[in-house]
C-alpha cells in the first residue's frame, strides 16, 4: 500500500508523539534518536517495504528549500549560543576548524574523488565542498547545549559548524565552475573577488550589523520597566528572514551571515545587560527568565528578557522537527545499489583520513588538548547541510548522471555519519566530561 497524506499524516504523528512523551527515556539510549528516524525512514523506504521513494533529483528542489530553512534555524540557535565577547583566543580553535581544515578536507575528497574514483577535478571539489564542512542541525549532542555553557569541546564543534556552513561554499562553486555551470573569470579571479573575499566578508558584516541593529531596538523597545511586550520567537524569526534575504540579494553568503547575526544578537544584548548593572551570569542558561521578573538586591526590578534566549527555545524545537522529518526522508531516499566496496570505503576514509588528518593540522599551534583535537577529529558530523549543497548543485545544472554518482556518495556517507557518530556521542561524551576538569576553561 503506497504512502497517501493521511499515512504520513500519521506516521509523522506518531512519531512526533514518541519523541515528546518519551524524551526522558530516549535520553538514557546509548544512541541518539536520529537513528530512530533513519531506521524508519529505510523501513518504509524503496530499501525494505518500498513505501515510499523520495528521488533526491526529481525533488532536488524542494529538498533544497525544506533543508535551506533547517540549517538556517540551527545556525542561528547555534550562534546565539556563543560566548560573548568574542575573543580571538578562544575563537582561534574554531576559526582554523572551519578555514584550514576544512580546505584541507576539500583537498583530500577531491584528490581521492579523481584519483580514485575517477570524477572530473570539478565534481570531486564539488564533493568536497559538498562533504567537508560539518553539520549544525544532526550534531546537537556535541554541540553547546546552551548560552552559558562553557565547555571546550563544544563550542569549538559549534562555532566550527556555525562558520562551515558558509566558508563551504565557495568550495561548491568552484567545483561547479570548473564543470562549467558557474562563472571563475579569468584564471578565477571572479572567484576569489566575488566568491570568496565579498562573499564571506560581506556576509559576516550584514550579520553583525543586523544582529547588533536588532538588540538595540529591541532592548530600547521593552524599556527597563518592560512595558513595551516583544514576541521574541518572531522577532528571531525575522532576523534570520531579513539577513539571509539581504545577504543573498548582495551575492554574499546568507548561511555564515545569519550564524554571525545570533553572534552578534547575543553579544549586543549582552553588553546593553552589562551597562545596565545586570551581571552576564544572570542571562545565561536557564537564569534567563529570573533576569525579567525578580528584583534586584535594590528593589528594582531587572531588565526584560532577551530575544537571544527567550526565542533559543523556540528554535530547537524547529529544529527537533526538521531534523525528524529530514532524516526520515533521507531513508526514503537511500536504495540498496548504493551500498558498496566504494561507497563505504569512500566514507571510510572522510572518517578515519581526512577529518582526522585535516583537524590535527589546523590545530598546529592553538594549544587544544589532545583529547579535544582527538574528540574533534572524530566528531565531524555529515547530515542535512551536505544534502543542502548536493540538491543546491543538482539545482544549478548538475548533469544527470554525475548528479546520481555524488548522491550515492553523500547519502551513504551521511547514513554511515548518523549510524557511527550517533552510538559513539554519548558513551565519548559521559567519559570526557567525568574529567571535565581539563575541558572546562576555554
Amino acid at each position: 500500500m503506497p504512502m497517501t497524506n493521511a499515512l504520513w499524516f500519521f506516521l509523522v504523528g506518531i512519531l512526533m508523539l514518541t519523541r515528546g512523551l518519551t524524551s526522558t527515556a530516549l535520553q538514557r539510549l546509548p544512541f541518539t534518536s536520529a537513528i530512530i528516524y533513519l531506521a524508519v525512514g529505510i523501513v518504509l523506504g524503496p530499501t525494505v517495504l518500498g513505501l515510499f521513494y523520495f528521488d533526491p533529483i526529481k525533488q532536488s528542489a524542494v529538498l533544497e528549500l525544506v533543508t535551506e530553512i533547517a540549517v538556517l534555524i540551527s545556525l542561528f540557535s547555534a550562534g546565539v549560543k556563543m560566548p560573548v565577547p568574542v575573543k580571538w583566543l578562544r575563537w582561534r580553535a574554531p576559526v582554523r576548524l572551519a578555514w584550514v581544515s576544512m580546505t584541507i578536507t576539500v583537498g583530500l575528497i577531491a584528490a581521492c574523488a579523481y584519483l580514485f574514483l575517477g570524477l572530473p577535478l570539478g565534481a570531486g571539489i564539488l564533493l568536497g565542498g559538498v562533504l567537508a564542512p560539518t553539520d549544525p542541525v544532526l550534531a546537537t549532542d556535541v554541540q553547546t547545549r546552551h548560552p552559558g555553557d562553557k565547555d571546550a569541546l563544544r563550542f569549538t564543534l559549534t562555532c566550527e559548524a556555525g562558520m562551515n556552513d558558509g566558508t563551504a561554499f565557495p568550495f561548491v562553486m568552484l567545483g561547479l565552475g570548473l564543470l562549467g555551470l558557474h562563472e571563475l573569470g579569468d584564471y578565477g579571479l571572479r572567484w576569489i573577488a566575488v566568491d570568496v573575499l565579498w562573499a564571506t566578508l560581506g556576509a559576516i558584516a550584514i550579520g553583525t550589523v543586523g544582529g547588533l541593529l536588532i538588540a538595540q531596538v529591541g532592548w530600547r523597545l521593552r524599556g527597563m520597566e518592560q512595558k513595551h511586550d516583544v514576541l521574541d520567537d518572531l522577532v528571531g524569526l525575522g532576523l534570520i528572514a531579513v539577513v539571509y534575504g539581504l545577504s543573498v540579494y548582495l551575492s554574499t553568503w546568507g548561511f555564515l551571515a545569519v550564524f554571525f547575526a545570533g553572534v552578534a544578537l547575543r553579544h549586543g544584548e549582552l553588553k546593553l545587560a552589562g551597562s545596565a548593572g545586570v551581571r552576564k551570569e544572570q542571562l545565561e542558561g536557564g537564569n534567563a527568565a529570573a533576569a525579567g521578573s525578580a528584583p534586584r538586591g535594590d528593589g528594582q526590578p531587572q531588565p526584560p528578557h532577551i530575544v537571544s534566549v527567550e526565542a533559543l527555545v523556540f528554535k530547537e524545537h524547529l529544529e527537533r522537527l526538521s531534523e525528524l522529518m529530514l532524516v526520515l526522508l533521507l531513508g526514503g531516499m537511500m536504495v540498496s545499489q548504493y551500498w558498496s566496496w566504494i561507497t563505504v570505503g569512500f566514507a571510510l576514509f572522510l572518517f578515519l583520513v581526512a577529518r582526522p588528518l585535516s583537524v590535527f593540522i589546523g590545530l598546529i599551534g592553538t594549544g587544544t588538548s589532545t583529547r579535544i583535537r582527538g574528540m574533534s577529529a572524530w566528531f565531524g558530523v555529515r547530515g542535512i547541510g551536505s544534502i543542502y549543497y548536493l540538491s543546491y548543485a543538482i539545482q544549478h545544472g548538475l548533469p544527470a548522471e554525475l548528479a546520481h554518482e555524488l548522491i550515492q556518495l553523500t547519502l551513504v556517507v551521511i547514513t554511515l555519519s548518523i549510524l557511527f557518530h550517533g552510538t559513539s556521542v554519548k558513551p565519548l561524551m559521559n567519559r570526557l566530561w567525568r574529567r571535565r576538569g581539563e575541558v572546562g576553561a576555554t
